[in-house]
Formats: C-alpha cells, structure tokens, sequence
C-alpha cells in the first residue's frame, strides 16, 4: 500500500555528532530482520533484564499497578508487575519490526482482525473515523499490521533526536495515510472531514491546558480532551479500537467494536470518562500488556498529594 510522500533527509543529519544515533538505528534494522521465533525470545530475554535492572521504572509500574488494581492482593500485585516489566521486552522488539520489518515479515505476522464492518458502515456513510485506543506495548506493531488491511492515519509526539525523527517518520510513512503532529489540529480535522481513518491514544498525562479530571481505574487522571473536540468540529465517527497479543506465538488480535452513540456531546468533560472508560475496559482485558510503566498520574487535582 503505498504511503504519503517520504521526507528527505536533511544533510546536517550527516555530521558526526548524529553518528551514535545512526549507530541506535542500524542495531535498531538488524533487530527488525531477525526472523519472528527469535525476536520473541530477544523479546522475553530484555524483558527479564529490564525486571532486574530497571528499578525505576519497576516502581512506577507498581505504584499504578497497586492505584488500579486495589483488588488483588500483594502476591497477585507483584506478579502483575514482573508480567509487564517482561512485556517491555516485547515492546522494543515489536516497535523495531513495526519500524523497520520488511512488508514480507509483516505478513508472516499471525494476525486476527474482528469488527471491521463498523468501519465500514461509517466508510460507506461518507464519514471520517476515530479510531480510539489505548498505550498497549505492542501499539506501533498494531499500528502497522492494521496498516496492511485498512488505510489509516496517525498522530505523534516529536522524537528529541533528529536522526530518530526523521527515521520513524519516514518508517510510519512507509504504510500510513499520513501522520499529523500531535498539535496540527486542523490537518487532522481536514483529513477526518475527507473521509479518512485516524487513529489516536488519548491515555496519557499530556500535562495540556486542554486537560480535565476523569476517573481511570477510579483514580483522578488528567486526560486531555481532544477525542471530543476532533468529532465535533469533523463529524468523525468514534470506534474503540483494541489490540492484544495472543499467548505461546499466537499473533495478535485486534477489534474495532461498535461506534460509540451519541458520540460527542455538549460535554467535552463527560465525553472524556466515557473514552475513559472505554480505554479501561481495554485494559482489564489484557492489564500485562499496557505501558503501566508510564505516569499516568502524575498531574494531580489542585490539593492533592503526589503520587511519584
């Protein structure tokens, strides 16, 4: 499928100050050409070291593993967390073939897709779609396996590298529509308004003006608004969008569930619990599985005590 226009690279990306980067990126390729059984254990292999050597990111885990799941007792707690710390590994073998895998590794990759007749139907209405998930380690490699199927778009955050920037740009460009800088809303709402299938995660802190409180496993987290205003002013249909990865290399599965109704309201406060909710679902689902290794609350209510 082909993709948008590629950008070219910039020839001070060349000079020996961005060499460890380029360096970061070939090791990154290699990774992304070893074949599927071997990436697994690489995968289950980084995911062991970051349990070890990670401490830092193993007590965030923790402490939102212990907000989330106040139901589980310690034993089951702790647990949870060494199942995700070792899904880590998973997620920076999984973000290099979702980079870089050739379309032909891609392809071998078992894959269950479910609920495409709700896209479409919108499809078929003439309407854009917003496709909403969640921070699953396995989000960039979802990404382009759905890519295979459906034509779609995405929004990102900017890299602090340069040299990565331009790569994953130009990687993501590869397979989608477009992709839309997390601030270019009016591109976005002109891409939906076409008719086009974005899909964006709106589960983490993004510490925005455009912020409001709402429950996420009953805990106050700052969830930016944008799913709302971006139906509103396109007139996009929103559909939940999960993906999992099956056990004992079974591939993955990924379900687009039935438009949410009367999506949006005139409030953008109760749209934003009910995407919320949505994500949270998702979660319950497959909770080893999600970036439980971010801050997700990090902004607290005025009064508050910190939770990190």
């Amino acid at each position: 499928m082909p993709g948008a226009v590629l950008p070219p690279l910039p020839r001070r990306l060349l000079g020996p100050r961005h060499w460890p980067a380029w360096i970061g990126v070939g090791v990154i390729w290699l990774v992304a050409h070893l074949p599927w059984r071997v990436l697994e254990g690489l995968g289950r292999f980084i995911g062991n070291l970051a349990l070890i050597l990670n401490k830092e990111r193993r007590q965030i885990a923790a402490t939102n593993i212990a907000l989330c799941f106040p139901e589980l007792d310690a034993d089951a707690q702790r647990a949870l967390v060494r199942a995700n710390l070792r899904d880590v590994g998973m997620m920076l073998v999984e973000f290099a073939l979702g980079w870089m895998g050739s379309d032909r590794a891609i392809a071998r990759v078992p894959l269950r897709i479910e609920g495409l007749e709700h896209l479409q139907a919108a499809r078929d209405a003439g309407r854009g779609v917003l496709l909403v998930g969640g921070h699953f380690s396995h989000l960039e490699l979802a990404a382009r396996l759905v890519s295979s199927r459906i034509r779609i778009a995405g929004m990102y955050r900017r890299m602090d590298s340069e040299v990565f920037e331009w790569v994953v740009l130009r990687s993501r460009l590869h397979y989608a529509d477009a992709m839309f800088d997390k601030d270019d809303l009016r591109g976005t709402v002109k891409y939906l308004r076409a008719g086009g299938t974005l899909w964006y995660a709106p589960d983490q802190d993004m510490r925005s003006k455009d912020n409001v409180f709402a429950p996420f496993f009953g805990v106050p987290a700052a969830t930016i608004t944008a799913t709302h205003h971006l139906a509103r002013m396109s007139g996009a249909v929103v559909i939940p969008f999960f993906h999992r990865r099956l056990p004992e290399g079974g591939g993955y599965v990924l379900r687009l569930a039935p438009p949410m109704p009367d999506f949006p309201s005139k409030d953008a406060a109760a749209d934003t619990v009910r995407v919320n909710e949505e994500v949270e679902r998702m979660v319950r689902e497959a909770p080893e599985q999600y970036l439980w290794v971010h801050k997700r609350f990090k902004t607290r209510p005025p009064g508050e005590p910190r939770i990190y």
